[in-house]
């Protein structure tokens, strides 16, 4: 657990000092709402709330404890809006960093997990993607059915954490006062920093800075694995069959090029330093 001044220092003091929001038995009015905004921060990445985005349907049915918080956490992360705000504007594997961040309260540790994440994303659809979080044992070991998911690896306590997570996180987070939108990247974020399975430099922040600013050397040169290149081409109505291929591209050029393949339908399989 970092001490109070550092986490001062990086903007995490509200995690160091909050208890978790948790439903628990007997509870009032004032608690199911406080877990309902709580759930909306951090599902949605601290983004603005409109009234008229709320999921009335949904928070009465968790008024009524006809569903759990886990229910709740659900239908955010199903819902339409959590789609234009996270998966429609952003490039796939910074769709699933966010998921990391939403709703595991981390972010990914390796190259692996984004893969495992890619391809379940690509083969099956959103909903199972989703619900891959939301019913694995990390989340019932984490959260359970009644707690809102909350940053995790600002703090080492909890079974299964890596070293490497605080500053994948804090290279996620931006800061209590930010939100995921207002960053403005769509690409991946830790995309350097996996492919090398190294922790994100942690900087000193300058004055007027966001607190924990990162960042480091980004000179290399990437190898990209792909399946299903945008060459492919049909004979006689037949497909021919998808091979995979390799590229090089400078670390400039790589979020351009990831984008490019993802809108030409390919399928990068993994991304590692040369």
């Amino acid at each position: 657990m970092a001490g109070l001044q550092e986490a001062s220092r990086f903007g995490i003091r509200p995690f160091e000092e909050a208890e978790p929001v948790e439903l628990r038995p007997n509870w009032t009015q004032d608690d199911v709402q406080s877990v309902i905004l709580a759930a909306y921060r951090q599902v949605l990445g601290n983004e603005y709330l409109m009234k008229t985005d709320r999921l009335v349907t949904q928070e009465s049915l968790l008024v009524q404890g006809v569903i759990t918080v886990r229910d709740f956490i659900r239908a955010i992360a199903l819902s339409d809006l959590y789609r234009q705000k996270f998966l429609y504007p952003n490039f796939h594997v910074r769709f699933i960093e966010l998921n990391f961040k939403h709703l595991l309260g981390r972010a990914p540790y390796d190259q692996s997990e984004i893969s495992y994440h890619l391809d379940l994303f690509i083969s099956q659809g959103y909903e199972v993607e989703i619900e891959s979080y939301l019913s694995s044992d990390e989340y019932d070991a984490s959260f359970g059915d009644n707690t809102v998911p909350t940053y995790r690896d600002f703090q080492v306590d909890h079974p299964g954490q890596r070293a490497v997570g605080f500053s994948r996180l804090l290279q996620l987070y931006r800061g209590y006062a930010n939100s995921d939108r207002a960053q403005g990247q769509k690409q991946p974020r830790l995309t350097w920093e996996v492919a090398r399975n190294l922790a994100t430099p942690i900087a000193s922040a300058s004055p007027g800075s966001i607190a924990g600013s990162l960042g480091g050397p980004r000179g290399d040169v990437y190898r990209l694995r792909i399946v299903g290149s945008a060459a492919n081409r049909r004979t006689n109505s037949a497909v021919v069959r998808q091979a995979t291929t390799e590229l090089l591209v400078p670390y400039d050029q790589l979020t351009t090029k990831l984008k490019q393949l993802s809108r030409a339908g390919s399928r990068v399989v993994s991304v590692t330093a040369v």
